[in-house]
């Protein structure tokens, strides 16, 4: 990938920091790239459709560090479990066989799998040694008659977000457009009904959570053609531009794909939430007012009053056992702010988050939703966030998984919040889950046992004897 393209993928004229700034995106800084490289965010973006051979092009040690860490859902195809790569050694690179070796790897795929479609990721050392995988990509649909997707997201160009972009590009560029959508199945179409076909960008279905919501989707009329990536196909990615309205689920990992379907085939789209009471019927909202269909407007108002009524009353004997209790939030992204809605919703107090992969305008929501005087962390080090439970007086870190044995060795409870989870919290149901494991934890009979001051940290001390001796 040259320079320039990197630089434009950076100035995203979507996101409203460099609307007003003219500043495009951070350039990653010397270690910013531990918490995931561009290679990472490509595999994030893309591994979940289903589908497809995703062929990791480079050391094998790349594919294993990465694969399928993500707990994203398949209703059906499972080929996107299987990791495959290309496996380079030291003797393919002197001797130049890297493009040879991606070629047969292809091949064997292709023969082994017959998947509908191959993405060939690019990693550090087939970039650095020039190896063209986008000529072999061509060459290899044309002898095996299979699309092959070349997506060039070598780790040192950047961060995971950056990275997201790079996989966003190339599914705009060498996929979206290419097959039509199939005609609405006889038992989707109901009378006086007109069914609006719609796309889901940055929803990845970790622990099968968009179920939930998939079902209220087909008693409003709303066909999703694709959601990209969760329980993905790549046919649904081909048919992505004739779609009537986009919803931006991951606030900007693949935000570039909304704005060139928006510019170049005039759908309109906006971002928003499935986390919440709140947020889940603002986003079926905003997709009646796009679609600006009075009908649909009336059937969504009459799902989401039915809906609210039924969980809120399911959830009031949860909040009463919540009610109060200060959380300490440290994720990133779209999770900074859409997960506080859901805790507020539960009667949480939510007294930090974290903001370290957050962008200007994730904050900005933050401070929209928690007010001016919110405390927002950066430093997710062991001791910065001991310190600020300490600090915030929090009953609970909400965490991702490596901070999981930070928070039980100082024993604080603690929850699960991202992509390794193994519950899904979207949707209305979602929230019951959500209510249930903050109860199970926050009520656990351990925290009272472990707190409790050790037996020999009570012995009497006994005048000549050391303790332990």
């Amino acid at each position: 990938m040259q320079a320039k393209d990197i630089a434009e993928l950076l100035n995203e004229p979507a996101c409203e920091h460099n609307k007003k700034e003219k500043s495009g995106c951070a350039r990653p800084k010397p270690g910013a790239t531990a918490g995931g490289c561009s290679f990472d965010g490509a595999q994030i973006a893309l591994l979940p459709i289903a589908d497809v051979a995703h062929i990791v092009h480079g050391p094998i040690a790349c594919a294993g560090s990465s694969w399928e860490g993500r707990g994203t859902r398949s209703s059906g195809p499972s080929l996107f479990r299987i990791g495959m790569t290309t496996d380079l050694t030291e003797q393919d690179v002197i001797m130049g066989r890297g493009e040879k070796r991606l070629f047969h790897s292809i091949k064997q795929a292709v023969d082994s799998y017959a998947p509908k479609a191959v993405f060939v990721y690019n990693t550090c050392v087939p970039a650095l040694t020039g190896d063209d995988i986008g000529a072999v990509c061509k060459a290899a649909a044309e002898k095996f008659g299979v699309p092959c997707i070349p997506v060039d997201c070598a780790g040192f160009y950047g961060t995971k977000n950056l990275g997201n972009r790079i996989a966003g590009e190339a599914m705009f560029k060498y996929v979206v457009g290419t097959a039509e959508p199939l005609p609405v199945p006889p038992e989707q179409q109901r009378p006086g009904i007109t069914v609006h076909d719609v796309n889901l960008i940055g929803e990845y279905n970790i622990a099968g959570e968009f179920w939930n919501v998939a079902p209220l989707f087909d008693e409003l009329g709303l066909r999703i053609l694709c959601t990209l990536s969760g329980d993905g196909r790549f046919r649904e990615v081909q048919t992505m531009h004739r779609a009537k309205a986009n919803m931006v689920v991951c606030a900007k990992a693949l935000l570039n794909v909304a704005r060139k379907l928006q510019t170049d085939y005039k759908t309109p789209y906006f971002e928003g939430s499935f986390y919440g009471v709140t947020d889940t019927s603002m986003a079926f909202r905003e997709f009646a007012k796009l679609l600006n269909d009075p009908s649909l407007t009336e059937r969504t108002e009459a799902l989401i009053a039915r809906e609210e009524a039924k969980i809120n009353a399911e959830l009031d004997p949860w909040r009463e056992k919540l009610r109060g209790k200060r959380v300490l939030l440290y994720t990133g992204g779209v999770k900074s702010w859409s997960i506080v809605s859901a805790l507020q919703d539960l009667g949480l107090e939510v007294v930090a988050t974290g903001t370290n992969k957050s962008t200007e305008e994730d904050k900005a929501r933050i401070r929209e939703i928690m007010g001016e005087k919110t405390r927002m962390i950066t430093d997710g080090s062991p001791k910065a966030l001991l310190g600020a439970v300490k600090e915030y007086q929090a009953d609970i870190l909400i965490a991702g998984g490596r901070n999981m044995y930070t928070a039980l060795k100082a024993r604080i409870p603690f929850l699960d919040i991202n992509q390794e989870r193994e519950f899904g919290y979207e949707g209305y149901s979602g929230m019951i889950e959500l209510a249930r494991q903050l109860a199970l934890t926050l009520q656990s009979p351990v925290w009272e046992s472990v707190r409790k001051p050790s037996p020999w940290a009570k012995a009497v001390a006994v005048p000549g004897v050391e303790l332990g001796a």
